[in-house]
């Protein structure tokens, strides 16, 4: 049976967290896993993130990691001591999650997150795709050697020009050509940029390693026009049984709100009382769906 998890921005404003606090919420709420972002990590000593995956084991909860890569480490870049740079950071963040024991690191590790501040054609984003490509050759070998898979995830358009859809995904994943390279899909951003969903989620079939789901507008999975018959069918019929991580952003403010683009409440009156709420039903209405398609 899948594993399901949230992400832990849900209900916090910044990147940095008090790890136990939400180990704690997501036991009591009822999750498997919590994800967080995986740069924090590199500011703990080897011990540090020891004692947290201890903590987590101890509460049942199950770790994942994720990254918008910060463009100061861009593996995709003109320049390249940048790219150099970045293999160093990205290599460094997967023998962290090795020293947590983590099996999965996901999100946009391919290339500077956001859209680029020069003008991108189809030749700069070939020559972009295969400058990435060449440095996460060499982040495989780390990831590799510490047994943590590396996920490329298709985002909307705004949040990249590189890998926006399951088929270029598919393209990258067969170029860096690694056992470790995995493929990661996310509900609101293939709302944006897939002519169907359920048939990404086919395309990918077999190699899909890591799952988000949002709504079409980020709110929790049910409150938008997102067709979630056609999201847990196709999940279905490729068999898939890993995580399903829920990755809505509701709230203005702080470093989240604004690197996200959430100008205005995606939830009324977000308490934590409220977004705890929130949590619980998104929790239902996948455990549902998972049901009604038996899985």
């Amino acid at each position: 049976m899948n594993k399901l998890g949230i992400f832990v921005n849900f209900w916090s404003k910044t990147w940095d967290i008090d790890y136990k606090y939400y180990i704690d919420k997501v036991k009591r709420l009822g999750f498997d896993i919590l994800e967080f972002q995986a740069q924090p990590l590199l500011e703990m000593s080897d011990e540090e993130c020891r004692k947290i995956k201890r903590y987590a084991d101890d509460a049942g909860i199950k770790l994942s990691y994720s990254l918008g890569l910060n463009r100061l480490y861009d593996v995709a870049s003109r320049d390249r001591y940048v790219r150099a740079g970045g293999v160093k950071y990205l290599s460094e963040i997967v023998y962290k999650i090795a020293v947590m024991e983590g099996e999965l690191f996901s999100g946009v590790t391919y290339c500077g997150w956001g859209v680029p501040d020069h003008f991108v054609d189809e030749k700069e984003k070939e020559d972009m795709f295969c400058r990435s490509v060449d440095s996460m050759r060499q982040v495989m070998k780390v990831a590799e050697k510490e047994g943590v898979t590396v996920c490329c995830e298709a985002v909307n358009r705004y949040e990249s020009p590189l890998v926006n859809t399951a088929a270029e995904a598919i393209r990258y994943a067969d170029m860096v050509n690694s056992q470790n390279i995995g493929i990661h899909l996310d509900t609101y951003h293939m709302n944006i940029e897939e002519n169907n969903i359920g048939d990404a989620i086919r395309l990918v079939g077999k190699r899909l390693r890591h799952f988000h789901t949002g709504d079409n507008n980020r709110n929790i999975p049910g409150r938008g026009h997102i067709d979630w018959d056609d999201v847990f069918k196709a999940l279905k019929d490729i068999e898939y049984k890993k995580d399903i991580v829920s990755e809505p952003f509701l709230m203005m403010g702080n470093e989240v709100g604004y690197d996200i683009r959430v100008w205005r409440p995606i939830l009324e009156n977000p308490t934590e009382e409220n977004l705890d709420a929130g949590a619980a039903e998104l929790l239902n209405f996948t455990k549902k769906m998972l049901n009604k398609y038996g899985m």
